[in-house]
């Protein structure tokens, strides 16, 4: 069931419109360079308050965890969340269609003159912004988003494992996922509460 009935009943949010994901979508998907998951934040926490940070966490952790992309990912389930099966469409058409036909000005333009020493730095220049845009993502998410000492403990071990142990990202995340998710399954969390 789409979750527009439910965003108009939290908080009196309007109903959120198969055309507004597309053209929400359409502006991360033609302004996010490198890393998409700032863009995604500030779009749709902090600017248009769609979700909260922990529902972005939690749509993100569903996103990373499946095949494909984070940002197309992403554009489904909150698109599928606001507006079911149309909304999922418009949201991935949007955030796609913009790279698409950037990628193909690009790979026209690269075919000819990929090999200049200018098209080398650019690229490199790229990838260290994109990577400063990730981390500061990462800072802000984990601040509202890690609940004790034992999150930084399987955050640590998900780095060791695909890192250091070279293990892929899906042995990776059932490796200490799983204990992750038994650890603050709702009765644990509760108990622990209480004991505080």
């Amino acid at each position: 069931m789409p979750v527009s009935d439910n965003a108009s009943s939290e908080g009196g949010k309007d109903a959120i419109g198969v055309a507004q994901l597309f053209l929400a979508f359409l502006a991360i998907g033609a302004t996010s360079f490198g890393s998409t998951i700032p863009y995604l934040r500030a779009s749709l926490v902090e600017r248009r308050g769609w979700l909260a940070d922990k529902e972005f966490v939690e749509l993100l952790s569903i996103s990373q965890a499946l095949p494909g992309l984070n940002a197309t990912n992403m554009a489904i389930l909150v698109g599928q969340k606001f507006a079911g099966a149309p909304g999922a469409i418009a949201a991935i058409l949007g955030v796609c269609l913009p790279g698409a036909l950037l990628m193909l000005a690009v790979g026209i333009v690269y075919r000819s003159h990929g090999d200049h020493a200018w098209a080398s730095a650019a690229l490199k220049g790229v990838s260290a912004a994109s990577v400063g845009l990730t981390l500061s993502t990462v800072l802000g998410l984990s601040r509202r988003s890690l609940a004790g000492r034992f999150d930084w403990i399987f955050i640590v071990l998900t780095v060791i494992a695909v890192n250091r142990l070279h293990l892929p990202v899906l042995a990776a995340l059932l490796g200490v996922g799983l204990p992750a998710v038994f650890w603050h399954r709702p009765d644990a969390d509760a108990r622990r509460e209480a004991r505080r």
